[in-house]
């Protein structure tokens, strides 16, 4: 008898104070930059513009409603014999040491390089350790019906849309006119893999997978959500480390709730990729 772990998680006491301690966390931080005074949030680490928060937040809550609504997709269940402890923990290790070691960087290339090395290098050593310990834990494929193949493209046009082509578009950059087209092409090609690609590969499909199978869908994607905002401090920081962690937490912290929604109702990596590029290369391309 199979157990639908994506939802309720094997320990969902603990799932529930996860999720109450970051929902409170991402209130309290929305409160504190309302009452100090500083509601912009960087949308780049390229330059220190600013959009107001709650421009950030629309999309991707209403991006959020849509998935709900559409289409009454079933959920996954996912053959779990063992608690995925040993990938799990060392995994959520790895994302809290990238954020903590990342403001201690000086730049390129020593973000790149750590990043793979932690982001990459790690769960690959996790995996082919925790592969030869039977038991596994192996999750399920994705389901191949149409409602999860094809579900995700309008939550996530409406999310472009309200983004990018509306008054909550972010600012456009001038950066993609200053470069040659070859060198437009290939920075954004390799951003992609190694923002979009790797990080949506680590916090979502391989971090927040194996921690909803302990704490339940909801915690495990507010526990993925806030490590992947931590580390954003380190490029879109202002120096001011408090208001800097509340602008993330709101900010990213607010998409990536879209995010984890999107892998964990779908099981689809296209969905999040398409986000995650556009996020990254559309201020350079609207630019254009």
């Amino acid at each position: 008898m199979t157990t639908d772990v994506s939802i309720a998680g094997r320990h969902p006491r603990a799932g529930r104070v996860v999720l109450v301690a970051g929902l409170g966390l991402i209130a309290v931080a929305a409160v504190f930059l309302v009452a100090t005074g500083n509601t912009g949030v960087r949308y780049s680490a390229d330059h220190d513009g600013t959009v107001p928060m709650w421009s950030r937040w629309i999309p991707a809550l209403a991006a959020i409603a849509l998935i709900r609504l559409i289409p009454p997709a079933p959920d996954p269940r996912w053959p779990d014999p063992v608690a995925p402890y040993r990938e799990a923990v060392p995994l959520l290790l790895a994302g809290i040491a990238f954020a903590a070691v990342m403001p201690l960087l000086g730049g390129e290339p020593a973000y790149t390089v750590w990043k793979l090395a932690l982001l990459l290098g790690v769960p690959l050593v996790v995996f082919l350790a925790a592969r030869r310990l039977p038991p596994r834990w192996r999750p399920g494929p994705a389901p191949a019906d149409a409602a999860h193949r094809w579900g995700p493209a309008l939550p996530v046009a409406v999310w472009l849309v309200l983004s990018y082509a509306t008054p909550l578009s972010v600012p456009a950059s001038d950066w993609g006119r200053t470069v040659t087209p070859v060198e437009l092409v290939v920075t954004l090609l390799v951003a992609f893999a190694v923002n979009a690609l790797l990080e949506e590969a680590f916090y979502r499909r391989w971090l927040q997978t194996r921690w909803e199978s302990l704490l339940g869908r909801w915690p495990a994607i507010v526990l993925a959500s806030l490590v992947w905002a931590a580390w954003h401090v380190a490029i879109q920081g202002s120096g001011r480390p408090v208001v800097d962690l509340a602008s993330v937490v709101v900010n990213h912290g607010a998409l990536g709730l879209f995010l984890g929604y999107l892998w964990s109702r779908y099981r689809r990596m296209w969905p999040l990729l398409v986000v995650h590029g556009a996020v990254n290369a559309m201020p350079a391309l609207l630019g254009l």
